[in-house]
């Protein structure tokens, strides 16, 4: 079992985070690909840029990230081959005890991560047909909010 450690994110981060959330999104088959390598990396850079990203070390390894800001969370990425090892609970849990509530939108097609969210304690609470993301893709709204919070 790994050691794995959450910690703020640094600037110089931008170029491996970027390359995660890439290759995250590459496995879904579905997902088109919406911005080129420099634009994710600017993209997480300026989400660095403004204290919103957390990252996961799996013993001393880079292994992916969350970035939330205030009580919305807007991504969720690991390296694909870590998936299904507890680092995204750990990412989680720790905006869990950070937040009274959070919220968050999920592509209707990403069935792992709707089961993820859910095992997590977030409930599904409307659904849309995409018009109002990038990808224009079906997508589900997920909120939690903690008990005696």
């Amino acid at each position: 079992m790994s050691i794995i450690t959450i910690r703020p994110a640094r600037t110089l981060d931008a170029g491996k985070l970027a390359d995660i959330m890439g290759a995250a999104n590459a496995r879904l088959q579905w997902l088109p690909k919406l911005y080129s390598g420099a634009e994710e990396i600017m993209l997480v850079g300026d989400m660095i840029e403004a204290g919103w990203v957390r990252t996961a070390y799996a013993d001393e390894v880079l292994a992916g990230f969350i970035a939330r800001k205030g009580t919305e969370i807007h991504g969720l990425y690991l390296l694909p081959h870590l998936q299904g090892q507890g680092i995204a609970r750990k990412l989680i849990t720790d905006a869990q005890r950070r937040a009274k509530k959070l919220g968050l939108w999920s592509y209707e097609e990403n069935e792992r991560a709707a089961r993820f969210y859910r095992k997590a304690g977030f409930e599904g609470i409307t659904r849309t047909d995409g018009e109002g993301n990038d990808a224009k893709l079906p997508d589900i709204r997920f909120e939690w909010i903690k008990e005696n919070g």
